[in-house]
């Protein structure tokens, strides 16, 4: 079955997971072609590597959770840089440059990278 490639599109994305907290960014080249049929196919790339696309059935590299808010580009290294500039004290349950922060004191809640991205949810 012969295969002709019709174009290449190049999209990145911003994932966060919702069981675990953490995020991260993907670039993707979309490589859009036709088989000997006549029939559309797109195949992904990530860092030179074939991937399934990310949109099917994402998971969590840390957690394995397939339970992912995909957003544009930029929203989670946003929220990282933002983490970045506001260090946190030493302390017991810090994460260091994991995406939890912690919260003022007295709470007994830590805040994930999913809460920080809660203000972004479309209503």
């Amino acid at each position: 079955m012969s295969e002709i490639a019709a174009a290449t599109a190049h999209e990145a994305y911003a994932f966060a997971c919702m069981r675990c907290g953490h995020g991260w960014e993907q670039a993707y080249e979309i490589e859009h072609h036709v088989d000997g049929s006549n029939k559309a196919f797109v195949i992904y790339k990530a860092d030179g590597e074939r991937v399934p696309s990310p949109l099917s059935r994402p998971s969590c590299a840390n957690c394995g959770g397939h339970v992912l808010r995909i957003m544009r580009s930029g929203r989670v290294s946003t929220v990282q840089q933002l983490l970045h500039n506001n260090p946190r004290p030493a302390g017991p349950g810090n994460q260091g440059d994991e995406a939890v922060a912690a919260a003022p004191a007295g709470t007994g809640h830590h805040w994930h990278l999913s809460d920080l991205l809660h203000p972004f949810h479309r209503r």
